[in-house]
């Protein structure tokens, strides 16, 4: 009994402990992750499916090696339910009836068993076959959705999410209520900031490069603080803008650049790029 109930314990036990990993990572209050995602479910179902075959096979494994086998020698019909399911799902012939199903020829002493295929694999080829027909049919007969699809849903999602953060975190910097610095440490600060990351498109002096000058008045995507802070946040044109920042600046070095690149305007580079965009004039 011990035997049967330690792998069945342990396999309970690491789908609790991902399950709760899960629901601290992604759970927020009053709503469960596990029910809202079902990403979640289908990730906690097939670790209970891995991990149940990885103990069939340790157990067949540990069977071979050592000679472990039920008192019933792999009877159905004897034992308890666990013997009888895991005799029905390796479908093992025990040691002593290797004989029966030994085939006629041999290699250099080699021979071979007749063994047919472990239930539990076939069942799993059966399992294969229905999801395939089940996909078939769903994405390519009725036409559910396509991956452009499911990617401008999630992200047409995630934008209404960003927005109701934003609404519910007033004070969290952003695009909407970021403000022009004129301290000069924060101009300073901006100004290191854009000499590290930003002079390899538009030049040490803003003039411009394989990005656009910046000492100019026109944008191609709006001069304001809020437009600059939003662009060098979230990135350029697709395609063939520069790459959203967000991931390797806070918020308040995001504005502190922003504010320095507004000194710039009326600055005289020594290799000014001709105008691009739109012009902008301050409100």
């Amino acid at each position: 009994m011990k035997r049967n109930l330690i792998p069945f314990l342990r396999v309970i036990t690491i789908v609790g402990v991902v399950a709760l990993v899960l629901e601290l990572l992604y759970g927020s209050k009053g709503e469960c992750a596990i029910a809202k995602y079902s990403q979640i479910q289908m990730l906690l179902v097939f670790l209970l499916f891995v991990l149940i075959f990885t103990e069939v096979v340790l157990r067949g494994v540990d069977n071979l090696t050592y000679g472990i086998k039920p008192k019933s020698g792999f009877v159905a019909e004897d034992g308890s339910l666990w013997k009888r399911f895991y005799a029905s799902m390796v479908n093992q012939v025990p040691i002593e009836r290797e004989s029966e199903i030994i085939l006629e020829h041999e290699h250099d002493g080699i021979k071979e068993l007749d063994n047919t295929l472990p239930t539990w694999w076939v069942y799993l080829f059966y399992a294969t076959i229905v999801f395939m027909v089940v996909y078939l049919i769903r994405f390519e007969v009725i036409k559910d959705y396509n991956q452009v699809e499911e990617y401008d849903r999630d992200v047409a999602q995630a934008k209404i999410e960003i927005a109701e953060y934003r609404k519910n975190n007033p004070n969290l910097l952003n695009a909407d209520n970021v403000k022009l610095l004129t301290d000069a440490s924060d101009i300073e600060a901006g100004k290191k900031i854009f000499q590290m990351n930003c002079v390899a498109c538009h030049a040490m002096d803003g003039g411009g490069g394989i990005g656009p000058n910046l000492t100019d008045d026109y944008w191609i995507l709006g001069g304001s603080i809020n437009k600059i802070f939003n662009t060098i946040s979230e990135g350029g044109r697709d395609g063939k803008g520069m790459v959203a920042w967000k991931a390797l600046l806070k918020p308040e070095e995001i504005a502190q650049v922003a504010s320095y690149i507004k000194t710039l305007k009326g600055t005289t580079p020594a290799n000014p790029k001709a105008a691009e965009g739109d012009l902008y004039t301050e409100e």
